[in-house]
């Protein structure tokens, strides 16, 4: 009796014992907490990111900051330069002559205005004769100014192109990346603690967020920017419609003029 009590005393020793070495050792916990992130925000984050990760972040906040620029620059661009087109075809539409609002348009730099002057310095250089030949004239120079105005105008667009079609392709690099130094962290602490690999997924998932950012903003701003460039475009479409309307005008006066003094 008592040699069945004793080896069942001994057989939960060794239980207490196996239980004892499963559980966790105050040193170990220790560590575990020590390696648990302290700050996972996106500033923190960023802070102990790879030096190559830090890089992708801090090109795609300064693509961000040229969409953003660029939208503002082109806005008050695009702004300006429709008021400026809508008064001039105010005028091209009152009953006036080209050489009227050539005078009124002298100063002007905008391009209805440039359209004016570039007929009427077609005007000039033909003798005041309009033929046929002369209208043809005319249409080429009004086509001329009309695209490298529209050229003026689109300017600086082509980069949001750019940057909507890389920048999620830059912050997938910077995820790449991020995954990569988590598994190397994996190998090198010999642990699968989500200690070890939360703070390179974090900061991984960090850079796609931010090429996310970049690249969404840049796609609507562009596709809105075009829309508007292109209702620029027709703008000034109207106002070399507009000239070449004053000059048939003004060709019928001049025959009726002729006619009357012949008879």
């Amino acid at each position: 009796m008592q040699q069945i009590s004793h080896s069942a005393r001994r057989k939960a020793v060794a239980a207490m014992a196996v239980c004892a070495a499963s559980l966790p050792s105050p040193g170990l916990a220790a560590a575990d907490n020590a390696l648990l992130p302290r700050n996972l925000s996106p500033w923190g984050m960023f802070a102990n990111a790879d030096i190559v990760v830090q890089g992708v972040m801090i090109g795609l906040a300064v693509a961000s900051l040229v969409t953003w620029t660029v939208w503002l620059a082109k806005t008050i661009e695009l702004g300006r330069a429709a008021r400026a087109a809508k008064r001039r075809l105010g005028l091209l539409e009152s009953d006036t002559t080209l050489s009227s609002v050539e005078r009124d348009s002298r100063d002007g730099s905008d391009a209805v205005a440039q359209i004016i002057q570039s007929a009427a310095r077609e005007m000039q250089l033909s003798g005041g004769v309009i033929d046929n030949g002369f209208k043809e004239r005319i249409a080429l120079r009004l086509e001329r100014v009309e695209a490298a105005m529209s050229r003026q105008i689109a300017r600086g667009t082509g980069v949001l192109a750019t940057l909507g079609a890389t920048a999620p392709f830059v912050g997938l690099f910077g995820t790449v990346w991020g995954i990569m130094n988590a598994f190397i962290g994996i190998s090198e602490a010999h642990t699968t603690n989500l200690a070890v690999v939360a703070p390179g997924i974090a900061e991984a998932l960090l850079a796609t967020a931010l090429g996310l950012i970049a690249a969404i903003p840049a796609v609507v701003i562009y596709n809105h920017l075009a829309r508007s460039i292109a209702a620029y475009r027709e703008l000034l479409g109207d106002a070399s419609a507009q000239v070449m309307l004053l000059i048939s005008r003004e060709g019928d006066r001049h025959g009726f003029r002729a006619a009357r003094a012949a008879e």
